[in-house]
């Protein structure tokens, strides 16, 4: 699922230039990302520990449990993103209903790398 299309006609797009800082580490999240276009680079405590890309989400953690910003996020190029708030998520998946299946999917994808990278460290 190209969730892009999603956002084609999306009034809200928030712009970024490279080395622009998104988000921060420890900040109050009160929505996720959908990055239209550009990359990411995602660090905490100042390590990167990843990248995110046109198509990707980030951020999704705000949607699911309001939770705070566990990474920093840095444009490494201009960006365009599409913020979802709680409110838009439940209208997406209403509308779209693999909207949802593309979000747990990706957060399952996530807890499995990280316990296959707690695995793989483990002595």
């Amino acid at each position: 699922m190209d969730v892009r299309k999603l956002f084609d006609a999306a009034e809200n797009i928030e712009v970024f230039s490279p080395g622009d800082i998104i988000f921060r580490e420890g900040d109050q999240a009160h929505h996720m990302y959908v990055v239209v276009e550009g990359e990411i680079e995602l660090q905490v405590a100042g390590s990167t520990v990843g990248q995110v890309q046109a198509g990707d989400l980030m951020g999704e953690m705000a949607i699911v449990g309001g939770h705070k910003r566990t990474a920093t996020a840095l444009a490494k190029t201009a960006c365009r993103l599409a913020p979802v708030t709680e409110r838009r998520f439940v209208l997406l998946v209403q509308e779209t209903p693999y909207f949802a299946l593309y979000v747990m999917k990706v957060l399952a994808d996530r807890i499995v790398r990280k316990e296959h990278e707690m695995h793989t460290r483990a002595p």
